[in-house]
């Protein structure tokens, strides 16, 4: 098994070339492979302790590093996940020819407490989108982040990797980049594209690239204050401050799509169009956002029914 750990350090062997494979023909983040890397590292590392090669895994050595994760205290979300990248490289190992079976064919992921995604009310968004922002650059900047985050459901990272030339409000589209670098066109209006409008064409956008430390512009739409591209962290951040303004703790901006899609929903959007929008492969993905409705009318039943 030493051979086989170093050869993942190194660079080679089935664990290096699955990381390759997500990469290159799956198109995963360097945030998910790194993911990957370090669950598959812990495997291997496993194995490794039990003088075990990579070829020779049985279900039963499978079965013994779940256990171990779960009583080394991991929550059940991040066995799942472990579980989740051990059976994708052992059913690449078989495909790709390293070995012969793949004992963890029969392996059954741990079942996920559901839990329904944090949203604010309409109220909450009105309030937070309503309230002053600053009369600066950076103030313009922050009230149309938070505008295409609500108003379009998107994710951080598709927020702050949106570009200029993907932003085409005369046709009330943006051209997005959502994970697996896939693209898809996201419908803008509203206050979203008043607000992005005006970041864009006031000259608030042009102040914060004048402060850029190089001739190149930054094709960002959303700039920091050095006139790069603003960061994720940042983003979070901003979301977390004017949120704490309005009353509303622990603002995230995945907060903001989840009550989009929610609000879409209790609007009469139809599931199939909220799927497209939000970049959602699976539908069921999108049907979670279902229950957060149902969830929500329970509440409005109870509270105005005289026998509830």
């Amino acid at each position: 098994m030493q051979d086989e750990a170093s050869a993942f350090a190194g660079g080679c062997g089935p664990v290096a070339e699955y990381l390759d494979h997500l990469a290159v023909e799956r198109g995963l983040s360097s945030n998910s492979i790194e993911a990957y890397r370090r669950d598959l590292g812990t495997y291997v590392a496993f194995l490794d302790r039990r003088g075990v090669e990579l070829r020779d895994v049985t279900r039963a050595d499978i079965e013994a590093f779940a256990m171990a994760r779960r009583l080394g205290g991991y929550a059940v979300s991040s066995v799942e996940r472990s579980l989740s990248a051990v059976k994708g490289l052992h059913r690449f190992m078989l495909r790709e020819g390293f070995s012969t079976a793949n004992p963890a064919s029969a392996i059954k992921l741990p079942k996920k407490a559901e839990r329904l995604p944090d949203v604010i009310s309409i109220d909450a968004a009105a309030a937070l989108l309503d309230q002053p922002f600053p009369q600066t650059d950076a103030g313009e900047r922050d009230h149309a982040a938070l505008e295409v985050l609500y108003g379009c459901g998107l994710r951080a990272s598709e927020l702050v990797g949106l570009d200029i030339r993907n932003v085409h409000l005369d046709e009330g589209l943006l051209r997005v980049t959502g994970k697996g670098s896939k693209e898809r066109l996201v419908p803008i209006a509203g206050s979203a594209a008043k607000s992005l409008q005006h970041y864009i064409y006031s000259g608030a956008r042009d102040g914060l690239a004048a402060h850029a430390r190089t001739l190149d512009e930054c094709p960002a739409v959303f700039l920091n204050k050095n006139g790069g591209r603003l960061s994720r962290q940042s983003l979070h951040a901003t979301c977390e401050r004017y949120g704490r303004a309005v009353g509303i703790e622990g603002l995230h901006p995945h907060t903001l799509r989840h009550s989009f899609a929610t609000h879409m929903l209790a609007g009469g959007a139809d599931l199939r169009v909220l799927q497209e929008i939000l970049g959602h492969a699976d539908i069921s993905t999108t049907q979670i956002y279902t229950h957060v409705d149902r969830t929500q009318l329970t509440e409005v039943y109870l509270a105005a029914h005289p026998r509830a």
